[in-house]
């Protein structure tokens, strides 16, 4: 299945020369966002995954099924003040700013392999921050599995030597 077909361009979204990869045409297509979420678990099988972090928010739309049907648990990564228990935390840069995420401190046990996923990789800076979270509670990051990559920005460059997998390269 030719998923880039599902992908919308977005000019000038949220700013002014940023070219927005809007997901929303594969979510509303239950056969290609299947279809993504089958590639994403095949992908995964592949690697010792303990369980699954995801930033929010679209992340969580491919971590939620692919956490579901691996069977492991998900781990939500979230913005300041919106996590209910104790939090560890981590900034980062996004390519028109920057943000924090946070995790609860019990989310991983020291040596867990956690995989994250995000819906896209870009500058590299948001998934720098969730492994920086996964190792600062001795978690070791199983790798990085995305829906779509923006090579060009050369976000893999900040992931470290850990796997990296995308479903779509722009």
């Amino acid at each position: 299945m030719d998923l880039a077909a599902f992908i919308r361009d977005v000019p000038d979204f949220p700013k002014p020369g940023i070219m927005f990869k809007d997901i929303t045409p594969l979510l509303a297509h239950p056969e290609a966002f299947a279809f993504a979420v089958d590639s994403m678990v095949h992908w995964a099988k592949e690697h010792r995954v303990d369980s699954i972090a995801a930033a929010e928010a679209r992340g969580f739309l491919f971590a939620a099924p692919l956490a579901l049907r691996l069977r492991v648990p998900l781990i939500p990564l979230r913005k300041p003040g919106k996590l209910p228990y104790m939090t560890t935390s981590a900034k980062y840069q996004l390519e028109y700013g920057v943000n924090e995420l946070h995790m609860h401190v019990d989310a991983v046990r020291p040596g867990q392999n956690v995989l994250l996923v995000d819906d896209l990789l870009a500058t590299g800076g948001t998934m720098a921050a969730a492994a920086e979270l996964i190792t600062q509670v001795g978690g070791n990051v199983a790798g990085y599995l995305f829906a779509i990559e923006l090579s060009f920005l050369n976000g893999r460059e900040k992931l470290g030597n850990h796997p990296v997998h995308a479903l779509l390269n722009y």
